[in-house]
């Protein structure tokens, strides 16, 4: 079996390394977060009831246009 506080030692070393490249990258785009590509979206946002009946319904419709396509070829 292999030496697995070396194995252990090495994945430190990495991690350490890994986090140093992070923190660079971070000071050069300006952003301390992980994820700054959202930094500056809109939140989302929701749909009433209705609109999502009314999605739903035009989404059954175009469904139903499909298979009755389907079934006259």
């Amino acid at each position: 079996m292999t030496n697995l506080g070396a194995v252990l030692q090495q994945l430190k070393q990495e991690r350490s390394r890994l986090d140093k490249a992070i923190a660079a990258l971070s000071e050069v785009t300006g952003s301390t977060k992980w994820n700054a590509s959202m930094e500056g979206s809109r939140p989302q946002r929701q749909l009433s009831v209705a609109a999502r009946k009314r999605i739903a319904a035009a989404q059954r419709a175009r469904w139903a246009k499909v298979r009755a396509s389907k079934k006259a070829n």
